[in-house]
């Protein structure tokens, strides 16, 4: 599953982050890597873009990207 596949308030692990260059490094810079817990906090009423906790922070980005982060559950 990905990322904006989650409801607000659901949380999940981060299994994978797909996207090529400097796209990929851009969301790995911003903490999100493969084991970390994110949460999606709400949504925009278009539906993009969405707010994501991650690591005690909170995060906007493009319903896009979200696609790119596959999720499960549990700690891997």
């Amino acid at each position: 599953m990905t990322l904006d596949k989650l409801a607000v308030g659901g949380s999940a692990y981060v299994t994978k982050v797909g996207g090529e260059g400097n796209l990929r490094l851009r969301l790995l810079d911003m903490g999100i890597i493969p084991g970390t817990k994110i949460s999606v906090i709400k949504v925009a009423p278009l539906g993009d873009p969405i707010e994501i906790r991650v690591r005690e922070y909170e995060l906007t980005i493009r319903l896009e990207d979200a696609q790119l982060i596959e999720i499960g559950e549990g700690n891997k």
